[in-house]
């Protein structure tokens, strides 16, 4: 069994190490940059305020349910499961801006959530995360990470750590329980400051 001390060596060892891998980076850490004061519609349709997040380590994906990486709602859920009481909050952002593979609105999004992948986490009405018209979330994501924060398909994955600042990217073919992603996570809930 890893004492702390050692664990977090290893982690941060692992997070450099994937983080400088294909579709997944980690940066210095500071508390400038947070995105705490972003705001998201809820599927809901109530606002779905980043700020109630505050001192949560927080995953966004950007979801679609006619996508080839849409059975990775499963692991999306799973991570919810195991770290959500540690302080993991996953957040599912519906996004219509890559091959039209998710048209449904928001009653037929949460149907098929809650139906087809028994997701509980919290899920925000379709947003547009590329391009000009982008969501200032997904804006302020690509200019803290540069293209590793810029979604180029369906289940893009960001990790912002406890103070609201984006750490990290991961594309889509990376699964929501690959290593990269858990030992980053792990180390993101390690770190009470939030800057891991």
């Amino acid at each position: 069994m890893l004492d702390r001390r050692s664990f977090l060596i290893r982690s941060g060892v692992a997070a450099v190490a994937f983080g400088v891998s294909p579709g997944g980076s980690a940066i210095a850490s500071d508390t400038k940059g947070s995105v705490h004061h972003h705001v998201l519609s809820g599927l809901d349709g109530n606002p779905l305020a980043l700020s109630r997040f505050r001192g949560k380590v927080l995953l966004v994906v950007n979801t679609a349910s006619k996508c080839a990486f849409t059975p990775q709602y499963e692991g999306l859920e799973r991570l919810w499961r195991r770290y959500g009481s540690r302080g993991l909050v996953v957040i599912g952002v519906p996004s219509n801006d890559f091959g039209r593979q998710e048209p449904g609105d928001s009653g037929q999004i949460r149907e098929f959530c809650t139906q087809t992948y028994d997701v509980t986490f919290p899920m925000a009405g379709k947003t547009i995360v590329t391009g000009s018209a982008a969501h200032p979330l997904y804006r302020a994501f690509a200019s803290r990470l540069g293209d590793d924060g810029v979604p180029g398909w369906n289940f893009h994955k960001v990790l912002i750590g406890r103070d609201g600042v984006p750490r990290a990217g991961f594309g889509s073919r990376i699964r929501p329980e690959d290593g990269r992603i858990t030992l980053t996570i792990e180390a993101a809930l390690s770190d009470k400051a939030g800057s891991f």
